[in-house]
C-alpha cells in the first residue's frame, strides 16, 4: 500500500471521527432539551421517545463508519427484548455499543458501564444518567455496590447489556469473563441471556486506531440463544462457564480460528 494511499485511508478516519464528534456534541443539546422535554411532556411514551433517539444515535455512528471511513459490516441479527432479557457481548470497538444497540431494534438496552463514563463525556454522561444505566467501578468489590448493580439490573423494564470480558484486548481476541459483576446481575432473577459475538472491529478499538484502520473493518456479528439462567438463590457458576464455552465457539467461528487471548469455560 502506497504512502499517498495509507494517507487517504487516514483522511476518511479523521473524517469519520469529525463527523461522529460534531453529532455527539450537537446531540448532547438536543438530548439534554428537547428530549427531556418530551419525557416529561409525553411520559406514556418515554420509552417509544428513548428507544427512537437511542437507535438513531446507533444507526448515525454506524453509517458515518460505513459510508465516510469505508468500513464494511454484514447484516445485524435482532435479538427480541424485554423485561428480563440480558445480553453478553464481548468487547471489542468503540463501535461495540452501536452495533448491540442495533440488534435490539424495538427497544433500548441499559448497559452497564463504568462509572467514569457518568462525567464529563459529551451525550453519553447524560444517556448515562437519562437511561439509568447501571454503573459499576472495575476497582470496587464492596458489597453495596454488587448489591446495587443486582437490584438496578432486577428491576429493568428493558434489555441489560453487559461485555463480562470488563475491557478490551489490543488484538481482538475474547478475554476471560471477570465474573463478579456478572454474578450479582445473574443473582438477583432468572434471566433469558443471549450471547452476541462480533469480530473485525478490533482493529478500530481506540480512537487512534479508529483514525488509521476504519477503512480496513470486514465487521461481523453472531448471536445464539436465548439460555434461561438458574433461579435467584441457585448457582450460577457452571451457568456462567457454559456462556464462556459458547461465546468462545461463537467466537472461534467469526475468526477463524483465533484463540482467545486466555482459557475461557472454567467454573469458579
Amino acid at each position: 500500500m502506497t504512502e499517498s494511499w495509507r494517507s487517504g485511508l487516514k483522511i476518511r478516519g479523521i473524517l469519520t471521527i469529525a463527523v461522529a464528534g460534531t453529532a455527539l456534541v450537537l446531540g448532547d443539546v438536543v438530548q439534554r432539551t428537547l428530549l427531556v422535554a418530551a419525557v416529561r411532556l409525553f411520559p406514556s411514551r418515554r420509552h417509544r421517545i428513548l428507544a427512537s433517539w437511542q437507535q438513531a444515535l446507533a444507526r448515525l455512528m454506524l453509517w458515518a463508519a460505513r459510508v465516510i471511513g469505508g468500513a464494511r459490516h454484514g447484516e445485524i441479527p435482532r435479538i427480541p427484548g424485554g423485561p428480563g432479557t440480558l445480553v453478553l457481548m464481548n468487547h471489542q470497538s468503540v463501535m461495540d455499543i452501536p452495533l448491540v444497540v442495533r440488534t435490539l431494534h424495538d427497544t433500548y438496552p441499559r448497559i452497564v458501564t463504568r462509572a467514569r463514563y457518568a462525567r464529563g463525556k459529551p451525550l453519553i454522561s447524560h444517556m448515562v444518567r437519562l437511561y439509568q444505566y447501571p454503573t459499576v467501578d472495575p476497582g470496587a468489590t464492596v458489597r453495596t455496590s454488587l448489591d446495587e448493580l443486582r437490584e438496578q439490573t432486577a428491576s429493568s423494564p428493558v434489555p441489560v447489556v453487559i461485555f463480562p470480558e470488563g475491557t478490551r484486548t489490543r488484538d481482538g481476541s475474547l478475554s476471560k469473563f471477570r465474573r463478579m459483576g456478572l454474578r450479582a446481575i445473574l443473582g438477583g432473577r432468572s434471566w433469558q441471556v443471549w450471547l452476541v459475538t462480533v469480530d473485525g472491529w478490533w482493529q478500530a478499538a481506540r480512537l487512534t486506531d479508529f483514525i488509521d484502520n476504519v477503512s480496513e473493518v470486514e465487521g461481523r456479528m453472531q448471536v445464539d440463544g436465548p439460555f434461561t439462567s438458574p433461579e435467584p438463590g441457585e448457582s450460577v457458576g457452571a451457568f456462567i462457564a457454559e456462556m464462556e464455552q459458547r461465546m468462545g465457539r461463537l467466537f472461534g467461528e467469526l475468526s477463524g480460528g483465533r484463540p482467545p487471548t486466555l482459557p475461557v469455560g472454567e467454573p469458579e
